[in-house]
């Protein structure tokens, strides 16, 4: 007992002490950033503010090689804060990356006050823009491993690699709010649910800044895009989105409350348009919720030309000065311009027409200032190699598999199909299969990511995976399909060489995309894939369906005749390794489903649906018939294994509380079949009636756990007042008296809230 106390007390003094060192270095920047800001000329702040993409400064005819007296009249005479981007043709290596960060620097240092230059990336599933870096699941893939503690891992080697590769900040993570779909960059969220989405926010966060200053092996984290870019109505990238305030606080805002509480250092604001107001235009959003509700004292960057756009596309400016006046005004830090100098000019005859005042510049400023500080740049701006002997490192990739591994989600096993069986000869066919561009997706190398196959070379796609584990001459191989173009010609040699196999492996998904690029008109996967799959289902062989797609494309003309269907979402370089030893039982699968799979193109209702998408007429009436009005596919947090797992002797520590209390809940999870697996453990909410309509049920907790055959353990979780709560119309957090009903697999508990 002396010793817990003991180890208690160095504990505390150990954290007060650190919290007292961070508080210090915070203290020293602010005086510093005061001191800087004190000496700098309009000009110099204003441009601190301007951030123009790397390309710009190429020489012309001569893609990847800066032009001297470009650099130079951008960061001389615009004073230019910031770059972004990636040096043609794409993906430079850590010694290029060097030599360009050099040139900036280099240049940077000959200014009046040598205020180093921030350069920003979209690094969003690991350092995504450098030859050689180890590439992680996509996001829609973490978010499927349920296991924050994985995740923040492989935000930390992310920014390892970034840092080796001279670049301080990254434009991640994604914590958009999905509620289509259909929309091109569901694969870069977290998701459909908030309390899944802020865990795995915060895991991201943590693992890229790590709440340090100045640490070589750290990067600057960029929460996007701010607010509500994920709920288009007509699941377009932006495009406008409706969504009531009550709403955007309920679930989108708590997302972004926890980056922010975990010290995400920039936001990039959204491209759309809320309600009829373009997010870059409002002052609520940007400075009266984010800055000074929410407390967010980091840098806030556009998106890309998204202040010309309020001019060009949204149609709320006369003038792009009048863009630039309503941005900065709204709360803009730092603009995205990124291909002119047009923001500099405009922002400094307004801020000397008196249009736009100081105070507005000097916050504007001292924010990115600070953010400088706290990365060190004043100090160091450019990498040396030899503090990174881990880049590309064996160490690195097995966490890259292991997360891939983690993520794969299987969804349907009929009849135990899967685990396959080594000694048999199997077909391996469709579209996705021969590619690591499938396997990846956008922002990979190059911004769509079409150069995979080049860069990364040396990886496996699905079948040299198949064809390294089983051998050649048991692996049978052909296309079947492309994503668009019908081939009965090679639909024909599908079937053909099917009939030599005892299982067929149907590899189906999506091209390669992001952004608007890849928006869609049809949720259905493509009918030449669905031709291909109806065409093998009709030799009654076992298929087992592997989808790599970024978004769940309908499989419900077909999914029926598949034997088997396992989720690889866009699981990155070590997918393909991860996927086959999943297939043959090497690695039992764990990953979860973070959304629900529809089944039908107007059947899009989420896991927490209200009543009225869950209870049909039909069940009213027995002499109609009417289709369910909850029918996904698969709901959200499916995910099955080679074991099972039964839950039992659910507990909770009190059936009535008040307002102030905690609920202690616990249950006994064993493994109760015979191989070693991993169980994602879900807590349900559900308030059985409230003012404001209630969800079926809410997830609330989640804990991933590990466990041998016949091994039984218990889980403890904590339900705080604010799980109770709900926005209600005057926008404020409540909670009402009544009866809630926890939920934990088959297993419920009710308790009374007393008021």
């Amino acid at each position: 007992m002396k010793n817990t106390t003991l180890l208690l007390f160095v504990c505390v003094i150990s954290f007060t002490s650190w919290s007292q060192e961070i508080k210090r270095k915070k203290d020293d920047i602010d005086v510093k950033v005061s001191e800087l800001l004190s000496k700098m000329s309009v000009e110099e702040k204003i441009g601190q503010m301007t951030q123009i993409t790397v390309t710009n400064f190429e020489q012309k005819g001569n893609p990847g090689v800066i032009d001297a007296e470009k650099l130079k009249d951008g960061i001389q005479t615009y004073h230019i804060g910031s770059i972004l981007n990636v040096p043609n043709p794409g993906a430079p290596t850590v010694a290029k990356w060097k030599e360009v960060m050099t040139t900036i620097s280099n240049e940077a240092n000959k200014t009046r006050l040598k205020i180093p230059v921030l350069y920003g990336i979209d690094a969003i599933h690991g350092a995504s823009y450098t030859a050689g870096a180890t590439l992680f699941p996509q996001q829609i893939g973490l978010a499927a491993t349920f296991n924050p503690n994985l995740v923040k891992r492989g935000a930390e080697i992310s920014a390892y690699e970034t840092r080796a590769s001279s670049i301080p900040w990254v434009f991640s993570p994604d914590l958009d709010f999905p509620r289509n779909p259909a929309w091109s960059r569901i694969w870069e969220s977290f998701g459909e649910d908030p309390y899944l989405s802020s865990r795995m926010a915060v895991a991201l966060v943590d693992g890229f800044e790590n709440n340090s200053f100045g640490s070589k092996y750290q990067v600057a984290s960029c929460m996007k895009h701010y607010l509500g870019y994920g709920s288009t109505t007509t699941g377009k990238d932006r495009t406008p989105s409706i969504i009531p305030e009550r709403i955007l606080r309920q679930y989108d805002l708590t997302i972004y409350e926890a980056a922010i509480k975990a010290g995400a250092k920039s936001v990039m604001v959204s491209s759309g348009e809320i309600n009829g107001t373009p997010v870059h235009a409002s002052k609520h959003l940007l400075t009266d919720i984010l800055k000074n509700e929410l407390g967010f004292s980091g840098v806030v960057v556009t998106d890309w030309k998204d202040i010309i756009y309020l001019y060009t596309r949204h149609k709320v400016a006369e003038t792009n000065r009048d863009a630039v006046r309503i941005a900065v005004m709204a709360g803009i830090d730092m603009s995205m311009v990124p291909e002119d100098f047009s923001f500099y000019t405009d922002l400094l005859d307004l801020v000397n027409k008196g249009e736009v005042p100081m105070s507005r510049i000097d916050d504007a400023v001292s924010r990115i200032l600070r953010m400088k500080y706290e990365l060190n740049l004043f100090e160091n701006s450019v990498a040396n190699a030899k503090d990174y002997p881990k880049f590309g490192s064996p160490e690195h990739i097995q966490e890259a598999y292991n997360t891939a591994a983690e993520s794969i989600t299987l969804l349907k096993n009929k009849d135990a199909v899967l685990p396959l069986n080594k000694s048999e000869k199997i077909l391996v066919t469709g579209p996705t299969s021969n590619s690591m561009k499938y396997l990846n997706g956008g922002w990979s190398y190059t911004w769509q990511g079409e150069n995979s196959d080049v860069y990364a070379a040396d990886k496996f796609t699905i079948l040299e995976a198949f064809q390294n584990k089983l051998g050649k001459e048991n692996v049978l191989y052909t296309s079947g399909a492309d994503f668009a173009k019908e081939d009965d010609a090679e639909i024909e040699k599908a079937v053909a060489l099917a009939k030599q196999a005892s299982k067929i492996v149907l590899c189906l998904g999506e091209k390669n995309y992001t952004e608007t690029p890849g928006d869609i008109s049809n949720l259905f996967m493509s009918d030449s894939q669905i031709k291909l799959a109806l065409a093998l289902a009709k030799l009654n062989k076992p298929i087992v369906l592997v989808l790599n797609e970024g978004r769940p494309r309908l499989i419900s003309d077909f999914e029926d005749k598949m034997n088997a269907v396992v989720q690889c979402y866009l699981p990155g370089n070590e997918g393909a390794r991860a996927l086959v030893d999943v297939l043959y039982g090497d690695v039992n699968p764990s990953g979860r489903l973070p959304y629900n799979y529809p089944r039908y193109p107007n059947s899009l209702e989420k896991y927490n649906r209200k009543y009225t998408e869950s209870i049909s007429e039909g069940e009213q009436n027995n002499d109609a018939k009417y289709e369910k009005s909850y029918y996904p596919q698969f709901e959200f947090g499916t995910g099955l294994s080679y074991t099972t797992f039964t839950y039992s002797n659910l507990k909770i520590d009190k059936t009535e509380i008040n307002d102030a209390d905690e609920i202690n809940v616990s249950v006994e999870v064993t493994n109760s079949g015979t191989k070693a697996g991993k169980e994602t453990v879900l807590l349900y909410l559900t308030d059985n009636f409230a003012s404001i309509t209630p969800e079926v049920k809410t997830l609330k907790r989640f804990e991933k756990i590990s466990l041998e055959p016949k091994e039984t353990k218990t889980v403890s979780f904590v339900l705080k007042q604010k799980d109770l709560q709900f926005v209600n119309n005057d926008l404020k957090w409540i909670s009402e008296k009544g009866t809630f009903t926890i939920q934990v697999s088959n297993l419920n508990k009710d308790f009374l809230l007393k008021k």
